[in-house]
């Protein structure tokens, strides 16, 4: 397939390994799989950890759909950062006989792009994304900011590999820290250390980083450069397929970037800051059955403890 990445030996027999026990299930398209039962209750377990994690700091549940208008994506320049990874919903619009033509067409596997027209809704690429003009429709922050814990939304990133830990449909748990910089900045710090130890209770061997994100072209990489510079962007690498270490959970700190578009006021006017934290939940998953093995009534006690509190 164009722009897939090659998978190495280990990542193949990780993906036949995840696929023979029934953990993942194929659909013909890299990247993208079914989810057995077992599979799904660690994955479930792991957000529900998070969940627990979180819940000292009472954030505001809010809960979104895998789509979002096409103008959320315009507005905060997300086509010039990643357009390589968007992905964009098209639909039908046409007659009968434009019918009867595509559908001839794709009984057959032809291209039958022409008779699609871009819709206003996209993907959603991270799931911290809608929470954004919610909150600004809410109007200016109380004194202390506010804290959104955004589930754990299904996420589209176009980057088609033989890699299981690198889908491209995935699901990404979520926590938002918006208010003022030095609180913010605070907040992401605190998570950075307390996603070690979740992570290292799990059994996971993890490591923090400095990292970047995979802004497109040459100005991506003066963007990239420029966030590295700034320790903008922090990331969890644990070994799941190697060669090199796989991020698990990463934090950034967006400065005013995303209150500025949406209009995201501190309670004395001045533009909030905002950070996020995410967990990749499949990634996650899929490192637990590397390191434990595909039967999880054989893990470890504490392990299946800390997941199931069982």
């Amino acid at each position: 397939m164009p722009g897939q990445r090659p998978a190495s030996a280990d990542q193949a027999a990780l993906l036949s390994a995840l696929l023979e026990h029934d953990l993942l299930i194929e659909t013909g398209v890299p990247g993208v799989y079914g989810r057995g039962g077992v599979f799904e209750d660690v994955r479930e377990g792991v957000a529900a950890l998070v969940t627990r994690a979180a819940a000292a700091e009472e954030p505001l549940q809010l809960r979104f759909p895998p789509i979002l208008p096409r103008s959320d994506l315009e507005r905060v320049g997300y086509l010039k950062s990643f357009p390589h990874l968007a992905g964009s919903v098209f639909a039908f619009n046409g007659t009968e006989a434009q019918a009867t033509e595509q559908q001839e067409r794709a009984s057959r596997h032809e291209d039958w792009s022409e008779f699609q027209e871009m819709t206003d809704l996209v993907l959603t690429p991270a799931a911290c994304y809608p929470v954004y003009p919610a909150i600004a429709a809410r109007g200016a922050l109380a004194p202390a900011g506010l804290t959104v814990d955004a589930g754990g939304a299904y996420v589209f990133r176009h980057e088609p590999s033989g890699d299981p830990a690198r889908l491209q449909m995935f699901h990404q748990r979520e926590i938002v820290r918006i208010g003022e910089p030095h609180l913010v900045e605070a907040w992401r710090d605190a998570w950075r250390e307390r996603a070690l130890e979740l992570l290292g209770r799990l059994g996971l061997h993890v490591k923090l980083d400095l990292a970047s994100d995979p802004f497109f072209g040459r100005s991506g990489r003066m963007l990239m450069a420029s966030q590295r510079e700034q320790q903008l962007k922090f990331e969890v690498l644990t070994q799941i397929a190697g060669p090199e270490l796989t991020a698990v959970a990463s934090f950034n700190y967006h400065q005013d970037h995303f209150a500025s578009a949406y209009g995201i006021k501190l309670a004395d006017g001045a533009t909030a800051h905002t950070a996020c934290l995410g967990f990749g939940l499949e990634r996650i998953t899929i490192a637990l059955f590397r390191t434990h093995g595909f039967d999880t009534v054989a893990w470890p006690a504490e392990v299946r403890q800390r997941l199931w509190d069982r």
